[in-house]
């Protein structure tokens, strides 16, 4: 399952780097990409763990626009 997030605040590849990092230690997250100038997260999921992974992005200074 593919989940598609919108993220805040992601300036450059270290920021991508955090979010990579960040979501991969979910036990369901895999093939976490981000791309820096849109802002768009894409994320491999074994079922829909949206809300957890939208939490996790919060928490890591990158929440989803509104």
């Amino acid at each position: 399952m593919e989940l598609e997030f919108l993220a805040q605040n992601i300036k450059c590849n270290g920021c991508a780097s955090a979010i990579r990092a960040g979501l991969g230690k979910h036990p369901q997250a895999h093939d976490i990409q981000v791309e820096v100038s849109t802002g768009r997260v894409t994320v491999q999921a074994d079922s829909d763990i949206r809300a957890e992974l939208t939490k996790i992005l919060q928490e890591l200074g990158y929440p989803e626009r509104a």
